[in-house]
């Protein structure tokens, strides 16, 4: 079994485990990314008739959103993890969506033919690829001439407060593993130029980046600490591995660096996230 394959079992593993969590707090994780998704699909330029793939679904955004938007496009979600795609499925159910599909699948190895879509989202799937630089010429490779592919990536913790203060108030209690630099992880693609970088050695053409502001916003700073620790993998392993006094210790710090966000007792947490678009270039 290669590094790649015991990643992606890795990554089934905790996504799958982090399911119900993202469906119990779809409103305020669906909320807060929304941004990033219509900067997405304004780029995208995705015409009413089209053929769209979305890499790394999760349960469902963007592609449900493009789905919706052109109900005479053919909208393909997928993921590695099963359990995410159901939710995809239920969300989808629910608003009486018929021209989306779900496919189990890693970004690395895709079951589709060659030039089988004019459009392709990647939100926030880059930085856990295995090999981001591959995966994007395996993306390309499913890519029409002429047609776009758009991926989302986060930015450096220090502009990402709504989680880096949850997470170092857990760090400043429990002992974390060191992030593998060459690994995947949030933060494995911050750097600007290096998602250009995978586009342009992919053979992609006028690539061009820019960062998309986010907001999260919970009810309450006992509702951010539930959506935090229940929906990143990282926290929610953490803090599975220790006991309720150094969890309620993390939580108290996080409560303290919560303060300069909160507003009327709303909880509204900053973020920046920086998108990429790039086109592969027409044949002749």
């Amino acid at each position: 079994m290669g590094d790649g394959t015991r990643i992606e079992d890795s990554q089934r593993a905790a996504w799958s485990g982090l399911s119900s969590a993202w469906e119990r707090w779809d409103a305020v994780i669906t909320a807060q990314r929304a941004p990033v998704g219509a900067a997405m699909i304004d780029a995208l330029a995705i015409p009413p008739d089209a053929d769209h793939l979305d890499i790394a679904s999760g349960t469902g955004d963007p592609g449900l959103t493009v789905a919706l938007l052109h109900p005479g496009a053919r909208v393909v979600l997928t993921d590695l993890s099963p359990e995410m795609l159901a939710v995809a499925q239920r969300r989808a159910d629910a608003r009486g969506v018929a021209n989306l599909e779900v496919r189990v699948a890693g970004a690395d190895a895709l079951p589709f033919d060659d030039a089988a879509f004019g459009t392709i989202s990647v939100r926030f799937g880059h930085m856990f690829f295995p090999d981001p630089g591959g995966a994007t010429v395996e993306l390309a490779r499913v890519l029409r001439p002429g047609g776009r592919l758009c991926s989302a990536v986060w930015v450096d913790p220090s502009r990402n407060p709504w989680t880096s203060v949850a997470m170092d108030a857990i760090a400043a209690e429990i002992a974390l593993p060191p992030p593998d630099p060459d690994g995947p992880s949030m933060y494995r693609c911050a750097e600007p130029g290096q998602v250009s970088a995978f586009f342009t050695a992919a053979g992609l053409v006028e690539v061009r980046e820019w960062d998309v502001e986010v907001e999260l916003v919970t009810s309450s700073t006992d509702e951010y600490w539930q959506v935090i620790t229940e929906h990143v993998s990282l926290a929610a392993a953490a803090l599975r591995s220790v006991d309720e006094e150094t969890r309620e210790r993390a939580r108290a710090l996080a409560m303290d660096g919560l303060a300069p966000y909160i507003t009327d007792g709303v909880v509204r947490v900053p973020g920046l996230a920086r998108c990429i678009v790039g086109t592969k270039p027409a044949e002749g």
